[in-house]
C-alpha cells in the first residue's frame, strides 16, 4: 500500500478541560487568565481565544452522552493545561494572582532556565503558567498569536 505523502500535524489547536461547576470555572478563567470567551452554551461549555488557538472548557455531564453531532467526551478529576507567559511577566502574574486571592502550588525553574507557576482552577484542575523555553522553544515562537496581536 502506497503510504500519503505531505501529512503534518501543523499544532495544537485547541485543548480542554473539564468542570462541572462551569461558570465559577469559567469566570476564573476570564477574570484571573484574563481569557475572552468567544462562544457559550450554557450548562455545555464555554470557549475562550487563547493565543492563535482555543482554549475550550466543558461541563462533562453534557458531553458524555451520544447523540451529538460530536462523539461523546469528557474527563473525570483533574486536568492539566499549560499557558504560555512572557518570562519578563512571571513578576507581574505573581502579583495578580495574589490580588486575586489564587495561591501558587508551585514555583518550578526548570534545567532549561523557563519557569512554571502552578495553580488551580475551581474545578481543581492543575493550570500552569510557563514560559516556552521550558520545553526549548524560543519565547517569541511560543508567544506567537498573542490576544493582543489578534485583529
Amino acid at each position: 500500500m502506497h503510504e500519503p505523502t505531505g501529512l503534518e500535524v501543523r499544532g495544537v489547536l485547541e485543548t480542554c478541560l473539564y468542570a462541572e461547576e462551569l461558570e465559577a470555572s469559567a469566570g476564573f478563567y476570564e477574570r484571573v487568565l484574563r481569557l475572552r470567551a468567544v462562544s457559550r452554551l450554557e450548562g455545555r461549555h464555554v470557549f475562550f481565544r487563547c493565543g492563535s488557538g482555543m482554549f475550550l472548557l466543558f461541563d462533562p455531564n453534557a458531553t458524555q452522552t451520544d447523540g451529538g453531532e460530536v462523539p461523546p467526551h469528557g474527563a473525570r478529576g483533574p486536568g492539566h493545561v499549560a499557558f504560555a507567559v512572557g518570562a519578563a511577566e512571571l513578576g507581574s502574574w505573581r502579583v495578580h494572582l495574589e490580588r486575586e486571592g489564587v495561591p501558587v502550588e508551585a514555583d518550578v525553574t526548570w534545567p532549561s532556565g523557563g519557569t512554571s507557576l502552578y495553580l488551580r482552577d475551581p474545578a481543581g484542575n492543575s493550570v500552569e503558567l510557563t514560559t516556552p523555553t521550558i520545553w526549548s522553544i524560543p519565547e517569541e515562537d511560543g508567544l506567537i498569536g498573542r490576544p493582543e496581536a489578534d485583529p
